[in-house]
């Protein structure tokens, strides 16, 4: 049976994972925004005026809904947990704060020249508008990944008389806990990826129909280069941040790997299996011997200790974390194969007429969605039964509710938000279904943007988020 406890996560979870595919959009179209408003100012190239015009009515739906998504999380604070925000507001109260006063006043700041100034002010003044907003993103994330990494993490506080969480001495040991720059890189890393897929996808989708569209070849090119560079990187940045997890919550490594037992001379590499928390095995089992030892401490033989010495009322959900760590990781590599395979057709000169490349792209195009919600998942489920990890428990976090209360808002969220996002969802889809235009006029004469790439100005580019 559901428990209050158990409703109230399921419902932030759902919440933030709603919410999480909004950001993880826009931090990076913020910054392809600014990328090719740049490239514009640099090169003159119209293609590059009709590409930022094109993602600019995309991304003020994709904001706009991400703001919206978030308003939602802070009200569960001082619903179903409230007693979380008695004892742990102190410290992460002011890091929220600090990215209102910071990162949403600068958004908010320079949204509406980014938007509707397009025709009304000089290129550079509204170029660096882009750029302040595209900044704005990033100091969202960082203050944000704070709070989060501290929960995971959390030092630089004093315990108060009360059971709170007060500030010590220096908040630098609070926001630069041990795990934030190892997330900060991680998450950033991934929310470009994500992007840069999308991107992709809607390049390939439009190539597929048409191999010439100038708009469409552009897109795609500068799609496979984040994925043939990125890629990488982001396989070994998630890589130190699984060391960094090793060092600082062996539990949820623990079960990320399947280890229910310990490995005195070499742990293996499971690589599929179907977790029995029962019987504290992974049946049927596929695995590579020694082969997570080498990873985790880079020598085969080095012992790894396994959940056998983890109390069980402290185990995480084995079995939710196994699956979407291997999600996560599957779609990594998946990612890194396209980017390959990018770079083969380039060699061979067919990056555009290539059909099946394309094709993988535009089925690869939510890669990066599933892939944050699944890393978000392994990251808070395998923190459990700790909201503040190895101080404070989740069951005595929650406020006072009963059960069917969370339910009855749960089920209204649900409602609501497949109705609310997934209309703005579709709507969005209907416009990356429209070509980019073709146009490709350069404006040697230093004009704004729109008319650089043939375009006439109007009301409707005017207002940003017109079709």
């Amino acid at each position: 049976m559901l428990d209050a406890v158990l409703l109230a996560r399921i419902q932030f979870g759902f919440t933030v994972s709603f919410h999480f595919i909004f950001p993880a959009f826009s931090i990076g179209l913020a910054s392809y925004l600014m990328v090719l408003e740049g490239l514009w100012l640099k090169t003159g190239k119209g293609v590059y005026a009709n590409l930022f015009r094109y993602w600019l009515k995309i991304f003020a739906l994709v904001f706009g809904m991400g703001v919206v998504s978030g308003i939602v999380m802070s009200y569960q604070f001082g619903t179903n947990w409230s007693v979380f925000s008695d004892k742990a507001g102190p410290v992460i109260g002011p890091l929220m704060a600090y990215e209102v006063l910071t990162a949403f006043f600068l958004e908010a700041g320079f949204l509406g020249v980014m938007l509707f100034g397009i025709n009304k002010v000089g290129p550079r003044l509204h170029f660096f508008a882009t750029c302040m907003v595209a900044l704005g993103t990033f100091i969202s994330a960082f203050w944000i990944l704070s709070v989060n990494s501290w929960m995971q993490t959390p030092t630089g506080f004093e315990m108060g008389a009360n059971g709170q969480f007060l500030p010590g001495p220096s908040w630098l040991d609070i926001i630069f806990n041990p795990s934030f720059p190892f997330r900060l890189v991680h998450t950033t890393i991934a929310a470009y990826l994500t992007t840069a897929f999308v991107v992709g996808a809607v390049g390939a989708w439009h190539l597929l129909k048409d191999s010439a569209n100038p708009g469409a070849k552009k897109m795609f090119s500068m799609a496979m280069w984040m994925a043939a560079i990125v890629a990488p990187i982001q396989i070994f940045a998630g890589d130190m941040h699984g060391l960094n997890t090793l060092e600082h919550q062996p539990a949820k490594v623990m079960a990320m790997e399947g280890h229910y037992d310990s490995h005195p001379d070499g742990a293996p590499l499971i690589l599929f299996g179907i977790p029995n928390s029962k019987e504290k095995r992974i049946d049927y089992a596929v695995e590579i011997p020694k082969a997570s030892s080498l990873i985790l401490k880079h020598d085969p033989s080095a012992p790894l200790a396994g959940l056998d010495t983890i109390p069980d009322d402290l185990e995480p959900p084995v079995g939710v974390v196994f699956w979407s760590f291997r999600v996560m990781v599957g779609l990594g590599f998946a990612m890194l194969g396209l980017g390959l395979w990018s770079l083969l057709a380039r060699y061979r000169k067919r990056l555009y007429t290539w059909p099946w490349l394309h094709r993988a792209a535009v089925a690869m195009g939510p890669s990066g969605f599933v892939a944050v919600i699944a890393g978000w998942i392994t990251t808070e489920v395998g923190r459990q039964p700790f909201t503040v990890y190895g101080l404070l428990r989740t069951v005595d976090s929650v406020a006072p509710l009963q059960a069917p209360a969370v339910a009855a808002s749960l089920v209204a969220f649900i409602v609501v938000y497949f109705a609310v996002f997934g209309a703005g969802t579709m709507y969005v889809l209907k416009l990356m279904a429209k070509a980019p235009q073709a146009h490709e006029t350069a404006d040697p004469s230093g004009g704004s943007p729109v008319r650089a790439a043939g375009i006439t100005p109007a009301p409707a580019v005017e207002g940003g988020v017109a079709p």
